[in-house]
């Protein structure tokens, strides 16, 4: 039996140790300092975890994040980071106050940042925090694909792929997660994986704007009928433009049409709150209206992105090659409404 400890108790995160459970692990959700509410009221209501709606393993041990160095002391063979992409300046200064260069770290949280001018993968960006903090050998590995919380929060079937330089590391992390209804691959391209997560949020918003976008002057009711041919016409563009930034930053243009690309987008495209959010801005919304009327409590993850790498991404890439990124930034970070060229 291993240790597992899991940071973050958002629904990704809570959602997660469910497998590491049913896989034998001895398994603690620690809640970032942010989450002592939603600590409380998962205990308080018999372990029913307030956004997935279902209950977590009664032999999940769940605390605050003031007992996080008292539950470094016992040594988990594994680290699991599922705090929000805003999180990763602080949760990688808070392990390295505990941490022990021996044990491994999986990242779930999907994002990118800007370092000193450049693009960085998340994983990339927490191995500069802690050898700022004085550990130069870090082994971070990265699980990503087309998972949604509640799905595996179910037990519905799920896969998800694996990522790190080192693919033997990669296998064992998967035999200590891996269950009949969650099944991981294996990928060395970490930072394709990476980069596929992350922009997959901006292009499931732009999908989900396809039947605002598929006729403006048709009725609602012809555009919810059969706008698919618009959406269809995105997905083909949006594959093509993942293909090409994701070589831009050294990733593989494999990974693209894999799970932590094609199959990821869909699952959000069709499902998730970044959809959600690109329907709105293809009515017509602008993104700070839409944001404050329908979704002021969501995590809208693509906006986060946009939000972030927007302004150099503006500057460094031509508009002709990669349209949709560059329409759906400008119409978030300068708050217009939403206009592709066709």
């Amino acid at each position: 039996m291993k240790k597992i400890l899991v940071i973050g108790a958002g629904a990704m995160g809570s959602a997660f140790t469910i497998p590491c459970i049913d896989n034998q692990n001895s398994v603690v959700l620690i809640g970032t300092h942010l989450e002592d509410e939603t600590v409380d009221k998962i205990i308080k209501n018999n372990y029913l975890h307030p956004s997935l709606q279902c209950r977590l393993p009664r032999n999940l041990k769940i605390q605050k994040f003031e007992n996080f160095s008292e539950e470094f002391k016992k040594k988990p063979d594994l680290i699991v980071i599922a705090v929000s992409s805003k999180g990763i300046d602080w949760v990688g200064n808070e392990i390295s106050k505990h941490y022990s260069e021996e044990i491994p770290i999986l990242l779930i949280t999907k994002g990118l940042a800007v370092v000193n001018k450049q693009f960085v993968t998340l994983p990339e960006k927490l191995k500069k925090i802690f050898k700022k903090n004085g550990f130069n050998k870090t082994n971070i590995s990265a699980v990503k694909g087309p998972c949604l919380a509640v799905g595996l929060a179910n037990k519905m079937r799920t896969s998800a792929v694996l990522a790190n330089t080192n693919i033997s590391m990669a296998k064992s992390l998967g035999k200590l997660i891996a269950t009949s209804y969650y099944s991981t691959e294996f990928s060395k391209d970490i930072i394709g994986v990476e980069v596929c997560a992350a922009i997959k949020n901006i292009y499931s918003m732009i999908i989900g704007a396809s039947k605002g976008l598929s006729n403006p002057s048709a009725s609602s009711e012809i555009k919810n009928k059969h706008y698919l041919n618009t959406a269809a016409s995105l997905i083909h563009r949006s594959i093509s433009e993942m293909v090409y930034f994701t070589n831009f930053l050294k990733g593989k243009e494999e990974t693209v049409y894999g799970l932590a690309g094609l199959g990821d987008l869909y699952v959000s495209a069709i499902g998730g709150r970044n959809s959600r959010m690109g329907k709105y801005l293809g009515e017509g919304y602008r993104y700070e209206k839409a944001k404050n009327e329908f979704m002021p409590n969501d995590t809208v993850e693509g906006a986060d992105l946009a939000l972030e790498l927007g302004p150099k991404i503006l500057k460094d890439f031509k508009k002709k090659k990669i349209p949709l990124m560059i329409s759906l930034i400008s119409a978030i970070c300068k708050n217009k409404k939403l206009e592709i060229n066709w």
